[in-house]
């Protein structure tokens, strides 16, 4: 083993200071692009981070759009319901009003019907006494009236017969 006098003379010093500039240079060049490095990261981060919480400011805006749409939605299908309803329920009575007035017409029908097979009825009873009433007549006047009789009643008709168109 050799001995300096002087430490600067050995080379393993010359070594170690050739190291220690060596990382010295390569660590200033290096810190550079390994700062530059971690602020592009860390920019990058808050760029995402800023993305993020717009992204999520813009989702809690279209849930709240979607809610209100939802509930809007749901009071336009109970007008819906209820508009339906009270058409149903305008329906039901006309129809039940109409089925009424139905009911009437047939009704004013059948005692229409019922009053012309009275009038009917009564003008048959009533031609039917008066043919009745008519031959028994024919039967009384035959049996009762003669000759003489006859002539009076002629010379007596022919004799209102002034009376009777002066009344007319």
């Amino acid at each position: 083993m050799h001995h300096y006098e002087h430490f600067w003379l050995d080379p393993k010093f010359w070594v170690a200071i050739s190291f220690l500039i060596f990382f010295i240079l390569l660590a200033k060049k290096g810190w550079g692009v390994i700062t530059e490095k971690l602020d592009a990261r860390s920019k990058r981060i808050a760029d995402e981070l800023a993305e993020a919480s717009r992204l999520k400011v813009e989702a809690e805006a279209m849930l709240k759009r979607a809610e209100a749409e939802r509930i809007a939605a749901i009071a336009e299908a109970e007008q819906m319901v209820a508009r339906a309803k009270a058409e149903a329920e305008r329906v039901a009575a006309a129809a039940a009003a109409e089925a009424a007035q139905a009911a009437a017409r047939r009704e004013k029908m059948a005692m229409d019907r019922i009053a012309a097979a009275e009038a009917s009825a009564l003008a048959q009873v009533r031609s039917a006494a008066a043919e009745v009433a008519a031959q028994a007549a024919r039967a009384v006047i035959a049996e009762t009236l003669t000759a003489e009789t006859d002539a009076a009643l002629v010379d007596q008709a022919v004799a209102g017969i002034p009376n009777a168109l002066r009344a007319a």
